[in-house]
């Protein structure tokens, strides 16, 4: 075991450069009760997050449309060197239990990986987790606070990251996200 370990660690380093792995699997925090898809529609701005490969941009925002499946279009943007880049996904409750649970691909050949939206009023902020369990031996989560606004008081930044400690997500290394020049022409 210990030999097949060793082998495969060197190959799934490069997928988790940016993450900090922590040991054990994936923590599985409470998510939103009784969440409503269609409240949560519309357009969310990243705020913090814990720093991720994927994601080096500026004014980073997802838009949360409905499709008529019942899936969710998801459209993501930033901007990365001047130019704007935006990523067409599709998002999907999981588990019709537990709504808030949702799965989110950005391509047609990857898996869907967790969306849970743990906290959200609708109107100002949403807490976001994802996590990925690599052989239960140990995993890389990513952490984002979402706005409706570019920016959000530090008392409810505080907050919700009082949240994410509260449910043993590691927190210490989130960064603000930037969010100021976002109104250019591209």
């Amino acid at each position: 075991m210990k030999q097949s370990i060793t082998l495969i660690l060197p190959l799934l380093l490069p997928l988790i450069s940016a993450q900090i792995p922590h040991w054990g699997p994936c923590p599985e925090p409470p998510v939103q009760t009784a969440f409503s898809m269609k409240k949560f529609l519309g357009r969310w701005y990243e705020v913090a997050k814990l720093p991720a490969q994927f994601e080096k941009g500026r004014c980073i925002e997802s838009n949360f449309t409905m499709k008529a499946d019942g899936s969710v279009r998801v459209v993501a943007s930033e901007i990365l060197k001047g130019e704007l880049r935006t990523i067409e996904g599709n998002a999907v409750v999981q588990d019709m239990r537990e709504p808030a649970k949702l799965g989110i691909s950005f391509s047609f050949v990857l898996p869907y990986t967790p969306y849970w939206i743990l906290s959200t009023d609708y109107d100002n902020t949403a807490l976001v987790y994802s996590c990925t369990d690599v052989l239960r031996l140990f995993h890389v989560d990513f952490a984002w606070i979402l706005g409706r606004t570019r920016s959000l008081p530090i008392a409810t930044i505080t907050k919700a990251k009082d949240v994410f400690n509260n449910n043993n997500i590691d927190v210490s290394r989130m960064i603000m996200s930037k969010q100021a020049g976002c109104q250019k022409d591209y």
